[in-house]
């Protein structure tokens, strides 16, 4: 049929990584895949995005493992991934050698169809993907981020579907990320770039705003024949429109589907028993919500800030952090809001708020964007801003990957014996703390997940409710704790026996709240406490703004410092902050190491008179 509409369904990634943090396991897919493999979907996204990261980090599982189990139970179906053009999966550029060499490793264990795109639009961050894909034999779907801004225009993204179409595209995709589209916008778009190029054009609309359905009928009227949907069970809110719904609206029509939708009704029932597991997971924000359409933030960036606020006891200033946003999108030259650019956008914002002073703290992603090292801002960015933020540095003009040298020869040595393959080492190359950890957790033989807490019974009686198990999220982990034991209450000290992730704790401390958590994402507890640093009352009382991790510590005891200066590095929202002395003088002390986790109300570094 000439307007058969073709469905990539994208429960396996995004559908999850929207609604349940990309909690999703490999063991839970791989039952359903015979079924989702007989539906004659065009392809199934299933990797990419976050998943790579959430494999290492929480999971525990390898993600070229896992898409070498996908391929083998997928045997019939396009598997297709999320590629963040010359970022890959990590949150910087890497050299074209490195983007080579994923790409290809892609392609043999079993990659078919790569969803390329870039979050400023800068086209020349996506050839080195493309080309590569080409080579590797595979299809390359060009993508243009969409959003609305006073830099945004039609004409702007018939250009970009053009210089995509020259770069050899196989096809082209529109990604509303965001939920911005409405539906006569789509229609207008959809029939430009129909004029425009003689590729196939697919639509990637999320469902946050209500109006994803009404987008996707407008598309496919207009001459959109490939779209995206989600299986029912993880579809709505910052997901993807019901893939069962759109069938079921397009059956019998000219645009038929051929999708049998018993077989698509019966997938939906096992996902339903599925996304129960992880509702530790849940967004806050799973019905519409039309605050996208003035904000332009996407659900899944809201509920992020909004544990962020919470760590802070600020949820209630939240309203100020989405005011703040699209001030700090518009200083920084209009960029769309998709990894990395919202989580740099909304890191800045969340400090502005914060701090009580905007850009008194500057994240090294907002100073590395500024220097042109993400590509070339969609608009003009604020020249003090710039200037505050780099100083007399000359901005990046070329492509940033231009000024990278080749990657890979230093990371295998980096790597050493670790890597036990090519894979292993691009493992570490997207996340290096994340990645080496992972590798040595596994040559130890102690991977462990991340527990699930247990499927709430609705018979249980409510008296009955108060937990020896539960779950602590701190500074953006989530850590699983089971109470096993504990001393007599009337005891001067108890001793409190537990288990975090698995690991058995003692500590003897005199109430609960003294627990502080730390060790990073393998959700270890530290021997010591590590919650006596003291609390700041002077200048030179260094603090920071928001709950992280310490990346570096960049002073010793007994060192000179001027104001300004920097002292250490620290990690919120994956985004890096350094923090700087106000004051001249000499470190005194340090309460600090590397990948400890800290909170504003504490002294970090204390700057004294020399």
């Amino acid at each position: 049929m000439h307007n058969r509409v073709h469905i990539t369904d994208v429960i396996l990634r995004d559908a999850h990584q929207s609604l349940i943090a990309t909690r999703m396991r490999t063991e839970d897919m791989i039952p359903i895949c015979d079924k989702l493999n007989a539906v004659g979907f065009w392809s199934l996204e299933c990797w990419g995005g976050a998943t790579f990261d959430a494999c290492l980090r929480f999971l525990k599982e390898d993600p070229w493992e896992r898409l070498r189990k996908l391929r083998q139970a997928l045997p019939d179906t396009r598997l297709q991934m999320l590629l963040r053009g010359q970022n890959l999966l990590g949150y910087r550029h890497y050299s074209d050698d490195v983007v080579r060499a994923f790409v290809q490793k892609a392609a043999d264990n079993g990659m078919d169809v790569f969803r390329i795109f870039d979050a400023l639009n800068d086209m020349r961050n996506l050839r080195t993907a493309i080309e590569a894909t080409r080579e590797a034999g595979k299809h390359a779907q060009g993508t243009i981020s969409y959003t609305v801004s006073p830099v945004h225009h039609i004409d702007d993204y018939i250009k970009m579907a053009k210089e995509l179409a020259a770069m050899g595209s196989d096809s082209i995709c529109i990604k509303d990320m965001a939920g911005l589209l409405t539906p006569y916008t789509t229609a207008e778009l959809i029939k430009a770039l129909r004029d425009a190029v003689d590729l196939p054009l697919h639509l990637h609309c999320h469902a946050t705003a209500g109006l994803a359905e009404m987008c996707h009928l407008k598309a496919i009227e207009s001459g959109c024949n490939h779209i995206d949907s989600a299986i029912s069970s993880f579809a709505g809110g910052t997901s993807h429109m019901p893939t069962e719904s759109i069938v079921a609206a397009l059956r019998g029509t000219e645009y038929d589907s051929g999708l049998d939708l018993e077989a698509l009704q019966e997938i939906g029932l096992y996902f339903y028993s599925v996304r129960k597991k992880y509702h530790q997971f849940e967004s806050d924000y799973t019905g519409v919500d039309t605050r996208v359409q003035v904000s332009q933030v996407p659900g899944g960036m809201i509920s992020n800030l909004a544990n962020q606020l919470r760590e802070q006891n600020a949820l209630g200033r939240m309203q100020e952090v989405l005011a703040e946003i699209p001030a700090v999108r518009k200083d920084l030259g209009y960029p769309p809001l998709v990894t990395p650019t919202s989580q740099i956008v909304g890191t800045q914002a969340v400090l502005n708020i914060l701090s009580g002073k905007r850009y008194q703290s500057i994240t090294n992603e907002v100073k590395r964007y500024l220097q042109g090292g993400y590509g070339k801002a969609p608009g003009e960015v604020d020249s003090g801003l710039r200037q505050q933020a780099i100083g007399s540095q000359t901005p990046i003009e070329g492509r940033p990957a231009d000024h990278l040298p080749p990657e890979m020869d230093r990371l295998r040595r980096e790597v050493g014996d670790l890597a036990k393959s090519e894979e292993d080492v691009l493992s570490v190359a997207m996340f290096p703390e994340v990645g080496r950890q992972f590798l040595e957790q596994r040559e130890a033989g102690t991977l462990t997940p991340e527990a699930l807490e247990p499927i709430p019974s609705s018979d249980r009686p409510s008296a009955e409710a108060t937990p020896t198990e539960f779950n602590i999220s701190l500074h953006g982990e989530s850590y699983h704790v089971k109470m096993t034991g504990a001393g007599h209450r009337g005891e001067q000290k108890r001793n409190f026996y537990f288990t975090v992730d698995g690991i058995p704790q003692e500590l003897m401390v005199e109430t609960l709240d003294e627990i502080m958590l730390g060790g990073g994402a393998e959700g270890a507890v530290k021997g010591s406490i590590q919650g006596k640093r003291p609390k700041p009352t002077s200048e030179g009382h260094i603090t920071t703004n928001m709950p992280g991790n310490i990346v570096e510590v960049l002073v010793k005891v007994g060192d000179q410092v001027e104001a300004g200066a920097a002292l250490l590095v620290t990690e919120a929202m994956k985004m890096e902050t350094e923090i700087q002395s106000p004051i001249s003088g000499v470190v005194k002390e340090i309460y600090v190491q590397k990948g400890d986790a800290v909170s504003p109300d504490e002294t970090l570094v204390e700057i004294g008179a020399g």
